[in-house]
């Protein structure tokens, strides 16, 4: 598995993106789906694609439910899938699990019961409580984890027992907003014990691992909504991704990107599955597509300056497009040969964005 390129500008593709990849890798929470309602025009472009041939695999970072829990709830929106078209971070974090401990080992289990049955699927004994014969501790997410809970995952830790997460994102997306993710109550059990855990979830290479496993995809296309777990998972695993901005990335995140965190293409929703990607091209000091052009003003002055719009066209998702190249090469230019890309670097991008209405 190798790191994907050092990106300076979404890039170009001249057929719609589900005729050219045959699988789209599609995170859930603010991509598909915002707690029980549908993400809008997810539901018709799913449709669509799948008609159209694209394999749907639904990857998910969220280990509370079962593939089959999962399955239901995406029918029932009127999305194509079915249980094995889920992959979610338990299952990758059950097969870490058992790579390190003897087969039908009793497992301590933190978190919902798609965690529960994830163990139980790789052969292991899940419990509730620790015992003396607990071998290993895994921690997901789940909405009714208490005190209790987390204290015997503290117990099994100071134990010396392994310690697997199945991911640390610190937020999950809710349909009232964002609340503590499974990566808040990680780190409660790593204050009490000064341990870290091993982490199976996006952004790290042992869910790209489940998901080639269990989707066979040739030509996997990352769909997400976070530049730090969709599209650095992405990065990590050489393979190509899909920003939509129907989730937790706004456009003044995405113009500020890290080198790992800038994504292949860029879209509003996933009716981008449908579309070719426009080409941004150098224009003398800036970057054009198709009719918008944009530059950095003052780089060079104690910063990485300000970027301004000197061209409109109509859609403001390919001003943004050209933005982001503008941006990125300030941010690396900013930080040096190899340069960081931080946000400290990135240039100021508040009036530009206030121009394209974003």
């Amino acid at each position: 598995m190798t790191d994907g390129p050092r990106r300076t500008a979404p890039q170009a593709c001249e057929r719609p993106l589900r005729e050219a990849y045959d699988t789209a890798l599609l995170d859930l929470d603010g991509v598909v789906y915002a707690g029980p309602e549908a993400v809008p025009h997810a539901v018709e472009s799913l449709t669509a694609a799948h008609d159209a041939g694209m394999r749907l695999a639904y990857v998910t970072n969220n280990a509370s439910r079962t593939p089959d829990a999962v399955a239901e709830h995406l029918t029932e929106l009127g999305v194509p899938a079915a249980a094995e078209d889920v992959v979610t971070s338990a299952q990758a974090a059950a097969r870490l699990v058992a790579e390190r401990v003897p087969a039908g080992a009793e497992v301590l289990v933190v978190g919902g019961q798609g965690l529960v049955e994830a163990v139980r699927e790789r052969g292991l004994r899940p419990v509730s409580e620790l015992g003396e014969g607990t071998a290993a501790v895994v921690q997901g997410y789940s909405p009714d984890l208490g005190w209790r809970q987390l204290a015997e995952a503290s117990y099994a830790v100071h134990r010396g027992l392994p310690w697997v997460a199945s991911n640390t994102d610190l937020t999950v997306p809710t349909a009232r907003g964002k609340a503590p993710g499974n990566g808040t109550l990680v780190n409660a059990v790593r204050a009490a014990t000064g341990a870290e855990p091993v982490v199976a979830g996006k952004p790290l290479p042992p869910m790209h691992r489940e998901t080639v496993i269990r989707t066979g995809a040739k030509r996997p296309l990352v769909v997400g909504d976070r530049l730090d777990t969709d599209i650095e998972g992405a990065f990590n695993g050489g393979v190509d991704s899909l920003l939509v901005l129907t989730g937790v990335t706004g456009p003044a995140e995405l113009l500020a990107a890290r080198p790992q965190h800038r994504p292949t293409y860029v879209a509003a929703d996933l009716r981008g599955l449908a579309e070719p990607q426009p080409e941004v091209t150098a224009d003398g000091d800036g970057f054009a597509c198709r009719g918008w052009r944009a530059s950095v003003a003052d780089a060079g002055r104690g910063g990485a300056g300000v970027l301004r719009l000197d061209a409109r066209g109509e859609d403001p998702l390919d001003g943004l497009r050209a933005l982001c190249a503008a941006a990125w090469g300030a941010a690396d230019a900013a930080g040096g040969v190899g340069g960081s890309g931080t946000e400290d670097a990135a240039p100021d991008a508040r009036k530009a964005l206030a121009d394209l209405g974003l």
